[in-house]
């Protein structure tokens, strides 16, 4: 279930152009004499009214203090100051006005936070990450990760996948050592996961394995938590390391844990290229 807040404005064309272009958020549903946009999962609607809603307070908020800077710049004229740690809500903010005199709050959680992404900035957001930061994953973070996971469509709904969560500091290393630089990232992460599959269960291993796994790596990000697909770890040798039966199958080795840093979005090609007729 979601929800939308709806504000009264005197001036409809100047204030979804300020929110579109500014704040970066974008046209969800236009209705006659109502504009809603959408920023994440947040959903605002706009309404000519002969008078406005200006006593609200709207926060946007971001993953990381380097967008919250960013945002900054843009309105540094109308801020009330430069970003700043505020200690009581452990938030790292900063507050604006938009043209008709609403305040706005930008900021970052500087703590853990439950799942909040809509689906598509899961989907366009996700990065594989190679650089950690040494802050330990709490066994509720991984629970909530992993009852994501249950729901990974499988052949015959066989259910065939499970996963070996790997925290020893040695094995770690033996396995970041199997590819050299392709797996090197496992080395420097809190945990590493293998994502596996029993063949006895299931006659489409290769398949519920990939599946499973990248059904892993986006429940991992939806929970704030990096990961790194590394490919070409079903060998004897990782399976010896990780008490793995030989017949089984491993879809990958992936580092996980929280970012140290976000790679930018790539360009992409656009979809008709993808679409073959």
């Amino acid at each position: 279930m979601s929800g939308i807040t709806f504000l009264k404005t005197e001036d409809l064309e100047q204030i979804i152009s300020f929110y579109k272009e500014i704040i970066g958020m974008e046209e969800w549903v236009v209705q006659s004499g109502c504009t809603i946009l959408k920023h994440g999962n947040m959903l605002l609607g706009f309404c000519q009214a002969p008078v406005s809603d200006i006593e609200v307070t709207l926060t946007f908020f971001y993953s990381d203090p380097k967008s919250v800077d960013s945002m900054h710049e843009i309105l540094e004229d109308t801020a009330d100051g430069p970003p700043s740690v505020n200690e009581r809500y452990n938030i790292y903010n900063f507050f604006a006005v938009d043209p008709e005199g609403r305040t706005l709050e930008f900021q970052t959680f500087r703590h853990e936070l439950p799942p909040y992404m809509d689906g598509e900035e899961l989907l366009k957001g996700r990065r594989s990450v190679r650089h950690y930061l040494d802050i330990t994953i709490s066994q509720e973070v991984l629970d909530s990760v992993f009852d994501l996971c249950r729901y990974s469509p499988t052949s015959m709904n066989s259910q065939s996948y499970y996963f070996k969560v790997i925290n020893h500091a040695s094995t770690k290393s033996d396995l970041a050592a199997v590819r050299g630089t392709s797996s090197a990232p496992i080395d420097g992460a809190p945990l590493a996961v293998s994502i596996c599959v029993d063949p006895k269960l299931t006659k489409r291993p290769m398949q519920d394995g990939c599946i499973a796994a990248y059904h892993f790596t986006l429940s991992a990000w939806l929970h704030g938590l990096g990961t790194c697909w590394i490919a070409d770890m079903d060998r004897d040798s990782v399976k010896d390391m990780l008490g793995i039966d030989k017949d089984h199958h491993v879809a990958t080795v992936t580092p996980l844990g929280y970012p140290a840093d976000v790679p930018e979005i790539p360009e992409r090609k656009p979809a008709e290229y993808f679409i073959k007729k």
